[in-house]
């Protein structure tokens, strides 16, 4: 691949594709619901996630359970603590994130989830925090996925135009936001993700394969 075909910037979602916070969260969010006295389904708890947690109580109220009104709030308590006794990083990001900065790549992170979580979750990784020249949180903007403003944002901080960002999201509802924001979408699924796919993102299933995919190996070809 052409040197002028690589992209600037990297944008990175948060939870799922740098720390591996998903499977806390959701077995969190069953056992919490599950304690209200609302049985969760796989399909359904998956399709509760991919927003805010004020999306999460919304959809779980839609479905039958019955939360209180300040559930986002005792949750989010829960989740920080229960995050902060260690949330380990998706494999193959140290590696990943050397490669994109050895080839001048600008990277940075534009997260549904809040500053506060990703205080927590990246706070435990302070090397790999150190790497990203943009952290914002949809929420902190007012204007989270699937609306397009948080990478817009971010790549325009970062400095770059749109088009020569590229996205790495684990979830539909971030595709989408990079969709619509006019960038390439990579979908991290190694255990395959059909709604992921639906959107029109490029699945990978290793963050070791995503060099080659933007044409970073390329450079040393």
């Amino acid at each position: 691949m052409d040197e002028t075909n690589l992209p600037r910037a990297v944008i990175f979602d948060c939870d799922g594709v740098i720390v591996d916070s998903e499977p806390q969260t959701l077995a969190l969010i069953r056992e919490d619901i599950a304690g209200r006295g609302f049985l969760l389904t796989d399909a359904q708890l998956h399709s509760l996630i991919g927003g805010t947690m004020a999306d999460v109580a919304r959809r779980a109220r839609a479905l039958g359970a019955e939360l209180p009104e300040d559930w986002v709030e005792i949750f989010y308590r829960r989740l920080y603590a229960h995050l902060a006794e260690g949330t380990a990083l998706i494999p193959g990001i140290p590696a990943l994130l050397d490669r994109l900065a050895r080839a001048g790549i600008a990277m940075g992170i534009g997260s549904n989830g809040s500053e506060e979580k990703m205080n927590v979750t990246l706070g435990q990784h302070p090397e790999v925090r150190a790497r990203f020249d943009v952290i914002l949180s949809g929420q902190t903007l007012a204007r989270p996925k699937p609306a397009p403003d948080l990478y817009l944002e971010v790549a325009r901080r970062l400095g770059h135009p749109p088009e020569a960002c590229v996205v790495i999201e684990d979830s539909a509802t971030g595709a989408r936001a990079g969709i619509a924001a006019g960038m390439r979408v990579y979908g991290y699924a190694p255990e395959g993700n059909p709604a992921l796919a639906e959107t029109g993102a490029s699945l990978f299933a290793s963050m070791s394969e995503l060099p080659g995919l933007i044409g970073v190996n390329a450079l040393s070809a």
